[in-house]
C-alpha cells in the first residue's frame, strides 16, 4: 500500500474515534426523549384508570398505581382531588436531576358528581 493510502486510512480511523463520543451523546439524548414520551403515555393511562375506578366507586389512587408497570410505580405520584385524578411519572434518567425536568403529568376527570 502506498504512503498516501495508509495516511488516509489512518485519518479516517482518527475521525471515526473522534465522532464516537458525539454519536454516543446523541444516542443517549434520543433514549432519554423516548423515556420521557413513555412516561407521558403511562401517566395518561394511569390517570384514566383512576378516573374509571372512581366512576365504579373504587379507590382511584390504587387503580391508577395498579395501571402503572412495576418500574414506574416507584417513580410516580398520584393525587386525587374531588373527581380529578392526577398522575406524575418521572422517567429513568442517566443524569441526576434530569428526571424531574422530564417528568410527565396527566389528569383525568370523572365528570360531575352523580
Amino acid at each position: 500500500m502506498s504512503g498516501a493510502g495508509r495516511s488516509s486510512a489512518g485519518q479516517a480511523s482518527v475521525e471515526l474515534v473522534a465522532l464516537l463520543p458525539l454519536a454516543a451523546l446523541i444516542a443517549l439524548a434520543i433514549g432519554q426523549l423516548l423515556a420521557a414520551g413513555a412516561a407521558r403515555e403511562l401517566a395518561g393511562n394511569a390517570a384514566e384508570a383512576g378516573a374509571a375506578a372512581m366512576l365504579q366507586s373504587r379507590d382511584a389512587a390504587a387503580a391508577a398505581r395498579a395501571a402503572l408497570p412495576g418500574w414506574s410505580r416507584d417513580h410516580a405520584d398520584v393525587r386525587v382531588s374531588g373527581r380529578r385524578v392526577e398522575v406524575r411519572v418521572r422517567p429513568h434518567a442517566l443524569i441526576p436531576g434530569l428526571a424531574d425536568r422530564l417528568a410527565a403529568s396527566a389528569f383525568a376527570d370523572a365528570g360531575p358528581p352523580a
